[in-house]
């Protein structure tokens, strides 16, 4: 997934940054409030990490403002206030969930893990397509109770076309959930990762799951029509 952290603190955007990289995140890092609310306006995360009390414009406006213009983004606020007041005011600003500094990096991540399953109307950690199991919590993959290794690449793909499962994703969604925006694009980058995905996912079952849609991009279902 595609985290936006919005923390001035540089030592904590950091360690968050980093520690988030090392679980597989791409992470983007704004430093103040102008800049972090330009970014999420202008690239689809799929979950941003929000402080409250930031220069230029503090994060409860960053908040109200990207409500404001129907952007959706699951946000999770991090906060040194920890009054009731405080948090009642940003969950009743849109945040989606809250947390109190100091935080540990677990509780961080399962907090993030909480909050982007109930974006995508996921109940528990697996989603489960045909004989297809991806633990969101672990990365294990299973198909037909076979352990299917694949690369962090490869991980962020099949996990971005199971949580929009039945869902087209074109080559340029793709691109803006699993690739860092400095990296240096190949042209057919997202068709040879595909094509290696496929190999590990479908190359020896009877029903085909990762589909092509020519000419738009490609598509996780558990039918074949």
């Amino acid at each position: 997934m595609r985290v936006l952290v919005v923390e001035d603190e540089k030592n904590l955007a950091y360690l968050i940054k980093e520690g988030l990289t090392d679980e597989g995140y791409i992470v983007d890092v704004a430093g103040d409030g102008e800049e972090g609310l330009y970014l999420a306006k202008n690239i689809p995360y799929d979950i941003i990490i929000l402080d409250l009390m930031l220069p230029k414009i503090d994060g409860l406006e960053v908040l109200r403002t990207l409500r404001q213009d129907n952007i959706k983004t699951p946000i999770l606020l991090l906060t040194a206030r920890d009054s009731t007041e405080d948090k009642v005011i940003g969950l009743d600003s849109g945040a989606d969930d809250y947390l109190t500094k100091p935080f540990s990096f677990d509780e961080l991540i399962a907090r993030m893990r909480a909050i982007t399953r109930r974006y995508h109307g996921q109940t528990e950690n697996t989603i489960r397509i045909a004989d297809l199991k991806i633990d969101l919590d672990t990365h294990q993959v299973k198909r037909d109770e076979k352990n299917i290794e694949l690369s962090s690449k490869e991980y962020a793909l099949l996990e971005l076309l199971a949580l929009n499962k039945n869902r087209l994703l074109t080559r340029d969604q793709i691109l803006e959930h699993i690739y860092d925006y400095q990296y240096d694009f190949d042209s057919n980058v997202i068709d040879v990762l595909i094509a290696r995905l496929r190999k590990k996912i479908d190359k020896g079952f009877k029903k085909r799951l990762i589909h092509t849609i020519r000419g738009a991009g490609y598509m996780l279902k558990e039918d074949n029509d």
